[in-house]
């Protein structure tokens, strides 16, 4: 095996590490809460020894950071897949199916995105993180505009469009998790469905009080 074929195999090697210590992390996150996970149990759950985390990450933080990154990078996948010429409620349905099909998840990330900017903590990944939303935010803008443009939402600021989507996934993740919401819904995954019909119809055009 040559140089160049070995100095390859290390990178992919320490890639698929990178990758397992953050699924590893992901998990025990969402099972014990953030707080109370530490280094070691991350590195117990990969199999591998403390200061082999440190090789990858320097900090939580930098782990947070990058599980966010992920997270926003799995929705701008998502946004890349659907084409002009597709259905524009495509995109709203998706959007509401990502953001609330894993509440947990999208709590979690919530608490440790407030989390880093009070310890104004690895600036470049909150920037990449921020870079990656904006790119997003392009997107929904542009198919928010396009059904302004051929009437079927009403005209006003695409970000007042944008803003009640967020609102409104937001919000019904707070339902889901909420102990005593959840015993008054017997049937959730119907109930899903009812909200994220809800969410496309929402801002269309005729539906606006007058």
């Amino acid at each position: 095996m040559g140089d160049l074929e070995k100095a390859t195999r290390r990178a992919q090697e320490f890639r698929q590490r990178e990758r397992e210590i953050l699924d590893a992390a992901l998990e025990l996150f969402l099972e014990q809460g953030e707080d109370r996970v530490t280094v070691e149990m991350i590195a117990d759950k990969v199999g591998i020894g403390k200061g082999t985390i440190y090789k990858h990450f320097e900090t939580k933080n930098e782990i947070y950071l990058l599980l966010m990154i992920r997270y926003e990078e799995s929705l701008a996948e998502r946004f890349g897949k659907i084409r002009e010429s597709d259905d524009k409620e495509r995109l709203a349905r998706d959007y509401f199916h990502f953001r609330i099909a894993d509440p947990k998840r999208y709590q979690l990330f919530d608490r440790l995105e407030n989390k880093v900017i009070k310890d104004h903590a690895v600036p470049e990944l909150v920037e990449k993180l921020h870079r990656i939303r904006a790119a997003n935010f392009e997107h929904l803008s542009r198919i928010v505009r396009s059904r302004i443009d051929e009437g079927t939402l009403e005209d006003v600021p695409e970000i007042y469009h944008i803003c009640i989507a967020w609102a409104l996934a937001h919000g019904a993740v707070a339902l889901m998790e909420s102990p005593f919401y959840q015993k008054l819904i017997d049937d959730k995954t119907d109930f899903l469905d009812f909200l994220v019909n809800i969410g496309i119809r929402m801002g269309n055009k005729g539906q606006r009080g007058h």
